[in-house]
C-alpha cells in the first residue's frame, strides 16, 4: 500500500517512518512524502496515482491549504482516499472538509494506533 504524507513540517518525514517502521519493513506500506500542497498534486501528475491509495493531508499549509488539497484530489483522482490532519480542533474546518470528500480527520497530536486500524482496516 503506497501512502503519501503532506505536511510542510519536514520532521513529520522522520516520525512518520519512524511510526511506520516495522509495517514498511514487512512490505504492509510504502511511504511517500509531499512538503506542500502544491508538490503533492505534482507528484500525483507526474508519477501517475494509480499507486497511491491514500493521503494523509495537514490541513493548515502555507500557499495550498490542505482543504484545498482536498478538493483537487476528489476532483482528479476521486478513488484515492484522503484523511485530514490538523492541529486545530475546528468545527467548520471539519465540515468543509466532509462537504469535499474527507475520508477520516485527525487532530494532533496524531494517535498512530487508531491511524493504523484506519489504514488497515484492523
Amino acid at each position: 500500500m503506497k501512502v503519501m504524507v503532506v505536511d510542510d513540517e519536514q520532521d513529520v518525514q522522520f516520525m512518520f517512518q519512524q511510526r511506520f517502521r516495522k509495517e514498511a519493513k514487512a512490505g504492509r506500506i510504502m511511504l511517500q512524502f509531499a512538503f506542500s500542497g502544491e508538490e503533492a498534486l505534482s507528484q500525483l501528475t507526474n508519477n501517475g496515482p494509480a499507486e497511491i491509495v491514500l493521503i494523509l493531508a495537514d490541513i493548515n499549509m502555507p500557499g495550498m491549504s490542505g482543504l484545498e488539497l482536498l478538493r483537487e484530489i476528489k476532483q482528479r483522482h476521486a478513488p484515492i482516499k484522503v484523511f485530514m490532519i490538523t492541529a486545530y480542533n475546528d468545527e467548520e474546518k471539519y465540515r468543509t472538509a466532509k462537504n469535499y470528500g474527507c475520508d477520516e480527520y485527525f487532530t494532533k497530536p496524531i494517535d498512530f494506533d487508531t491511524l493504523k486500524k484506519k489504514i488497515f482496516g484492523e
